[in-house]
């Protein structure tokens, strides 16, 4: 009796984790709401966009339908699709990012080159690429499983392979992502078993790369140096630093209101955008803040618990993937939380799953499924049912 009772439960038991869907769709939400917000003054003012108050909000719904459409076909392929295919979704990413540098292919705004031009949407070739590194270097990882203690066999060809990825980006340039991307790899290969001292020896040469790599570019020194003082330049390098700060000194604990932002209104540069949490502290306030670290955090939590359950099914692959997935929400909002705050140096990365833009939505929503896709295949194995 308590057997069957016990296998009743088992089998009407929910098909996926409701609870990370729900922190998805919960960002979702609120991105729309606050997207909206802080880009009403920003809409009004651009003659570009016809002076039209809700052309951002229509937009970011647009991007979020096709996004929930893809992440709802993602969700449907199985993940040993996404393994097989994984070396060649890889040589479509690298192809993006080699197309992206072609004047006259790849459209240039800001100082950089990122997007691809095309007839409708200009996609984002580093978005791709993030989810697509992610795939590989799991699927790497899985197939050299026994010479990843080996320096020479396990570690230099990957070594090699993200030398090329971060060298086209850096040519856009995107050190955001290269950051981003760079991180997700790195923690693949340590949650996969690489030796030790490979992994010391790599924190250890990290930060002198990094320190390198801003040195030689004299607008990454520019920011680095808004960073350390942005009151000492408030009208110049620190501008988007001491305004950002603003927004969350007048947001206090409960916001001044949704809506009633001050510092959206023209002062606070790409308000829908990197600095959309500025945004969010001013008119939500502390809470507000915390809402969206809560849910950022929940999602991270539940990929490395749904990892566990893979790993506990020998579905190493999978396990990797949702793992890599999660650093890379993990990594990518606390940097971008930390330029908000004045904890990093600004940095142009979105936040996850709420900054306005297309690719960045659609490959986050795609990304998120896959990973409630490896908990609804543990689901079936532990029902006894094929994956």
């Amino acid at each position: 009796m308590i057997t069957t009772m016990l296998d009743r439960e088992r089998i009407n038991a929910p098909t996926y984790d409701e609870g990370f869907l729900w922190a998805v769709l919960c960002l979702l939400g609120i991105s729309l709401v606050m997207v909206y917000s802080a880009s009403i003054a920003i809409a009004e003012a651009d003659k570009g966009v016809g002076h039209n108050s809700s052309y951002y909000l229509v937009h970011q719904a647009a991007f979020m339908l096709v996004g929930i459409v893809s992440a709802f076909i993602a969700f449907n392929i199985p993940i040993a699709w996404w393994q097989k295919m994984a070396p060649y979704l890889f040589l479509i990413g690298l192809a993006l990012l080699v197309l992206v540098l072609i004047p006259g292919i790849g459209l240039k705004a800001g100082g950089s080159r990122r997007w691809l031009k095309m007839f409708v949407v200009n996609p984002q070739p580093s978005e791709f690429m993030k989810l697509f590194a992610a795939i590989y270097v799991a699927d790497y990882t899985v197939r050299k499983a026994a010479v990843m203690d080996s320096f020479r066999r396990g570690f230099m060809p990957m070594v090699g392979v993200m030398v090329l990825v971060g060298f086209l980006l850096l040519r856009e340039p995107d050190f955001g992502a290269f950051a981003v991307i760079a991180a997700i790899s790195i923690s693949i290969l340590w949650l996969g078993g690489i030796n030790g001292k490979i992994f010391a020896g790599l924190l250890t040469l990290l930060p002198i790369a990094i320190v390198g790599l801003i040195w030689s570019s004299p607008y990454r020194m520019q920011r680095v140096i808004g960073f350390m003082d942005p009151w000492a330049d408030p009208y110049g390098k620190g501008y988007q630093l001491s305004h950002a700060l603003i927004a969350f000194g007048r947001g206090e604990w409960l916001g001044v209101g949704l809506g009633a932002s001050v510092e959206k209104l023209l002062y606070l540069p790409e308000a829908h955008t990197d600095f959309l949490l500025a945004v969010i502290a001013e008119e939500l306030g502390f809470v507000g803040v915390l809402t969206v670290i809560g849910l950022f955090a929940w999602i991270v939590i539940r990929s490395f618990g749904i990892a566990k359950e893979a790993i506990a099914n020998e579905r190493y692959f999978s396990a990797l993937l949702a793992q890599g997935l999660g650093v890379w929400m993990g990594v990518q909002g606390i940097i971008n939380m930390g330029v908000n705050t004045g904890l990093l140096p600004t940095k142009g990365l979105t936040l996850p799953l709420m900054s306005f833009g297309g690719t960045g939505i659609l490959v986050n929503c795609v990304a998120m499924a896959i990973v409630l896709r490896v908990d609804f295949e543990n689901r079936r194995l532990q029902k006894g049912l094929p994956a």
